[in-house]
């Protein structure tokens, strides 16, 4: 009798505090169908796992640590920023996808990322009809900066924008309280490079242009240097204080990034980093106020403690649906988040082909910023606030979250050929 076939799950990209629940969905509910799922297989660092058949056999560990990933932050498994070439450029790299997964019997690939992985989701679906050995590949969204199309929201971005929206208010609490005799303005600088959802979401923490955060800066709107300093300028002496909040990826308008630092990522984008400093220091020069700036960075999707419980219901059910929709003989799709209703807030889980997803992205619309570029609309406000609705608190001990550690006990490997990575 043949033996059931595998599954092999990976995480992509920058993670989330609530991607290890999307892995959380993925394994409990292949062990449910322990009758067409033999076991499921992750790979170590992502994608790397399966081209140098690096595995980690996941039913070594217990329900009750699998369940703990739910409320577990990181990559669990490892991820990484590796970007399978085209086809026609490497091919070798997909041949050997393929020869990893016909050796462990693999015929279900889930793939959780951003639009990089369903790319690499997609090509995988193709080639392996074409050598003859299919798998079924299920793309499992995920990505901080909101910008996979089709699906209504991203998992990982409700946490990252409710952690923004409270970062804010406090912060902007903090300095409106000391802006007599000391800093007049600070400024956040959160992630999105050529979105601004992340941005948008401290827009949350006021109401109005006088309210905290004051400006916004967005990828989607061209950097005016003067209509930007008249506007801080303007702010100060109304409110005393001036709160900014600024996308890594504010441009100028010729598309020069505010903090291009000049040198490019695993995937070939530009490196930022470090545009609250520019911007602070250009209100310094031009301005003369005093001024305090903050980086959000990894703190921003890392924040577990304060994720959305919408976010860690929505990543589960994205991964509980990949697996579903691959035995139900499903393949190059990805489970996308249909909004139903604002309020009551209402979602269901649909399905998006994957040649309408690899490679796109989904920027914000006009209709959800301010006709002076340095807001949110209402229309915004609607659409960003069910998604922080909810608290989903990990388990504490001793005023600390506690989370599980894998055991990540090694697949024994059974090519004897290494693959080298280039």
């Amino acid at each position: 009798m043949a033996s059931k076939p595998n599954a092999f799950y990976a995480q992509s990209g920058g993670v989330t505090s609530v991607i290890n629940a999307s892995a959380c969905g993925v394994i409990e509910t292949a062990r449910k169908h322990k009758d067409k799922i033999g076991k499921v297989y992750a790979g170590r660092n992502g994608i790397i796992g399966a081209l140098t058949e690096d595995m980690i056999d996941t039913s070594r560990e217990t329900a009750r640590t699998i369940a703990g990933l739910r409320h577990t932050p990181g990559g669990a498994f490892g991820s990484a920023r590796f970007k399978l070439k085209s086809l026609e450029e490497n091919r070798a790299e997909y041949e050997r996808l393929i020869e990893v997964f016909e050796a462990h019997n693999i015929r279900y690939f889930f793939y959780n990322g951003g639009g990089d992985s369903a790319d690499t989701c997609y090509k995988v679906s193709q080639l392996s009809k074409k050598l003859k050995f299919p798998v079924q590949a299920i793309h499992v969204p995920k990505t901080v900066d909101n910008d996979l199309p089709i699906t209504d929201t991203c998992p990982g971005f409700g946490s990252v924008a409710k952690y923004i929206a409270v970062s804010t208010k406090e912060a902007a609490l903090d300095v409106e309280s000391m802006a007599r005799t000391s800093t007049k303005v600070f400024v956040l600088e959160v992630m999105g490079r050529h979105a601004g959802w992340i941005a948008a979401a401290g827009g949350l923490a006021g109401n109005g242009p006088d309210e905290a955060p004051h400006i916004i800066l967005f990828p989607e709107v061209p950097f005016n240097k003067k209509a930007f300093l008249k506007r801080v300028d303007d702010c100060v002496k109304k409110n005393e204080y001036c709160v900014i909040v600024v996308s890594e990826g504010a441009a100028y308008p010729d598309g020069k990034f505010l903090a291009d630092a000049g040198n490019t990522d695993a995937f070939g984008h530009k490196q930022l980093g470090g545009v609250a400093q520019v911007v602070a220091q250009m209100v310094k020069d031009e301005l003369g106020y005093k001024f305090h700036y903050a980086i959000a960075d990894y703190l921003q999707r890392s924040a577990r403690h304060l994720a959305s419980k919408t976010d860690v219901d929505q990543a589960y059910a994205v991964g509980k649906a990949a697996v579903e929709f691959a035995l139900q003989g499903e393949n190059s799709v990805m489970p996308a988040i249909v909004r139903k209703s604002d309020k009551p807030y209402r979602w269901t889980i649909g399905k998006a082909p994957l040649s309408r997803v690899a490679n796109k992205e989904k920027m914000m619309p006009k209709s959800f910023i301010r006709k002076d570029g340095f807001g949110i609309t209402a229309a915004c406000r609607r659409y960003l606030e069910p998604l922080i609705k909810g608290e989903d608190y990990p388990p504490y001990k001793n005023g600390l979250p506690v989370y599980v550690q894998l055991k990540n006990v090694p697949v024994p490997r059974k090519l004897n050929k290494e693959f080298k990575l280039r």
